[in-house]
């Protein structure tokens, strides 16, 4: 039986792509690659037929993937991974045990490897929350995104929806101060960025360029992640260290 496999891809740099993807993605005939999928994993994709799944609708994708199962397998190339905001979770629940999902590097990995920052660093960062404003709010006592920011807080924001000056504005109100912020643009893909700066500048710094395709008239989420928090900036000596060697890794005599 021929399977359709979801292979987290990374945000696109193919360098990024699992010995296990690697190798699921040369045995498929087809595969599904969003843009700019199609042109950063060219040298993966030479010979098989590649698609556009968001050319389709849902019936339509599944109707073709059944038209490619009949011949090879098939893959789909999944931004970051399925873990967070993943479109294709109602392809996998529909095919079933055709469907296997295969892990990825994801962005908010990506980018905490780019800044070398570690984002729940202890005694600086007390938890880490991956959010949208796209989501938030919603429903009645659903939180908003100030109550989300606060200090201590690492905040991971996927698909921004608002103007950079009202995003640090609310940011703000959360933070109650002024804290690190950067933007990760194109992670992974060519024209990659990262706009370093803070609450007070960061709007300055961008210089009125539109980073969330909020002009855009084809209304696509950009492809910019925003990080939020103390620890962006954060430095740390080895005391920590020091304290899991004595209290949590030194070997003890059971005895």
């Amino acid at each position: 039986m021929h399977r359709v496999y979801f292979i987290g891809a990374g945000p696109g740099d193919p360098e990024l792509l699992t010995l296990q993807g690697a190798r699921l993605l040369a045995g498929c005939r087809a595969v599904f690659a969003p843009t700019p999928y199609e042109v950063t994993f060219a040298s993966f994709l030479e010979g098989k037929t590649v698609e556009i799944p968001f050319a389709f609708y849902f019936q339509e994708l599944l109707d073709r993937i059944g038209e490619l199962l009949a011949v090879g397998d098939v893959a789909f190339l999944v931004p970051g991974d399925l873990t967070f905001y993943s479109p294709f979770q109602a392809l996998v629940d529909a095919l079933g045990d055709r469907a296997a999902v295969i892990p990825g590097v994801g962005t908010a990995n990506a980018a905490s490897a780019r800044l070398k920052k570690t984002l729940d660093l202890p005694g600086v960062c007390n938890r880490a929350i991956i959010t949208s404003p796209r989501t938030l709010g919603d429903g009645e006592g659903a939180p908003t995104l100030r109550e989300l920011a606060a200090p201590g807080v690492t905040l991971l924001i996927y698909m921004n929806n608002l103007p950079l000056p009202e995003l640090v504005r609310q940011l703000r109100d959360g933070y109650g101060g002024n804290v690190p912020l950067v933007l990760a643009h194109r992670l992974g893909l060519p024209g990659e960025e990262l706009i370093r700066g803070t609450l007070d500048d960061i709007v300055g710094k961008t210089g009125g360029r539109d980073y969330f395709n909020l002009g855009s008239p084809t209304r696509r989420p950009a492809l910019t992640l925003v990080l939020v928090g103390e620890t962006l900036e954060a430095t740390v000596d080895g005391a920590w260290w020091d304290f899991r060697r004595k209290h949590i890794w030194e070997e003890r005599d059971e005895g």
